[in-house]
């Protein structure tokens, strides 16, 4: 009962300080994901302690509900996305998404390999700078109203070939910190995705158009919810357990239900949904943050040097992958594939328990990370302010 009490008021402390902290934000015109993080941080064990990620028993709880959350965020992106709008933008999509990983890795790789460090510490520092986080992105292109935008198909779909792409690149850098590649593997997770992708276009929408008329027969309350989120859990379950990120199964589970959201209204019943799950994850992510990065005097020039290779390849790479669309266009694309949020942690995360990176270059990709996560909405809602980003641009 104990325990239980605690998960209670932990939750009530994140929830109220997220939504008071995003108030505070919007007064200012400012994305309220920048006050959700800075609620985290606050709360977090480098300010008030209030939330401890060293207590896993109740952290592991608070990090569920904060994948939830990040899930419901990506399907309800995905329900306003249909898939014809975003096969109209695939190819530069992928142009985007793939000089958007090569320039990063290298510049994180050559960058950590002139500094007398190692290559395979080199490649994992590469592999933390490749991925963007699409939950930071996403969450502030939704809350700007430009959902509708070329501009924000393209960053959605580079940024679910980025996270493919950056899990090629993962599962390559952890088998040479293993001492062998498993190419098998590789194909198979290349031939996995592959198939996952290509039902979705082929199959999903044919499969979604068939359904409608039977969805009318439903008698039970919320039937047309309940559906959804079964489309939503599904395949963010079946995402998973081909290693894809659960949030790609989510959004690419809401493109399939979009073609039927205006019909039978999904993104209004999710609304509440979504207030209540969402800030969990910007919040959860923000108590992970590590302060003690930025004491550390020795390591801070290193890490201002690294971070800026990481916007510089984001910026970089995904803007001369968009250029054909303008340079207006194309430079809002490159800012807003620059956060690296939680994936950046994760691949510095994995290294670090291998072994592969010491505890100073994790710290180094630790700022690296805050840094992105946190200048990217202010920078993106400044630049679609002052120049009128259109809602619809086909």
């Amino acid at each position: 009962m104990e325990n239980i009490t605690k998960i209670l008021f932990d939750l009530l402390m994140m929830f109220a300080a997220a939504k008071i902290m995003g108030e505070i934000f919007e007064r200012l015109k400012q994305p309220a994901v920048i006050g959700e993080i800075l609620a985290g941080i606050i709360l977090g064990p480098y300010v008030f302690g209030l939330i401890q990620p060293a207590h896993a028993d109740t952290f592991h709880i608070y990090q569920v509900i904060a994948e939830i959350g990040v899930i419901i965020l990506l399907f309800t992106i995905g329900l306003q996305t249909k898939i014809d709008q975003m096969m109209k933008v695939g190819g530069t999509s992928l142009f985007v998404a793939t000089l958007g990983v090569i320039l990063p890795f290298f510049f994180g790789y050559l960058y950590t390999l002139t500094t007398e460090h190692n290559t395979l510490e080199s490649m994992f520092i590469g592999a933390a700078m490749v991925a963007t986080s699409v939950g930071i992105t996403a969450r502030v292109l939704s809350d700007l109203g430009i959902l509708d935008s070329r501009v924000a198909r393209v960053i959605l779909g580079a940024a679910v070939i980025d996270d493919i792409l950056g899990l090629l690149v993962l599962a390559v850098v952890t088998g040479l910190g293993k001492g062998a590649i498993s190419y098998v593997k590789l194909a198979l997770i290349f031939f996995e995705v592959a198939g996952f992708v290509l039902f979705i276009i082929l199959i999903g929408k044919r499969l979604i158009f068939r359904m409608a008329p039977r969805l009318n027969f439903l008698v039970s309350k919320n039937a047309h919810f309940t559906l959804a989120l079964l489309f939503c859990l599904g395949f963010s379950v079946l995402a998973s357990y081909i290693d894809l990120a659960a949030i790609v199964g989510a959004f690419m589970a809401g493109m399939i239900l979009a073609e039927l959201n205006l019909e039978l209204n999904f993104s209004l019943k999710f609304e509440s949904l979504y207030d209540f799950l969402v800030p969990f994850f910007f919040v959860v992510m923000g108590t992970q943050v590590d302060l003690s990065v930025f004491t550390k005097f020795n390591l801070i020039g290193s890490a201002l040097i690294l971070t800026a290779f990481a916007i510089l390849g984001k910026l970089i790479g995904c803007g001369v992958g968009a250029f054909r669309l303008g340079w207006k266009e194309a430079s809002l694309i490159g800012v807003g594939m620059v956060p690296r949020g939680e994936v950046g942690m994760i691949v510095a995360s994995i290294g670090l328990g291998m072994g592969a990176i010491s505890s100073n270059l994790y710290s180094i990709v630790i700022f690296m990370v805050v840094v992105t996560t946190l200048l990217t909405p202010p920078a993106l809602a400044w630049m679609i302010s002052s120049r009128r980003l259109g809602k619809r641009e086909d």
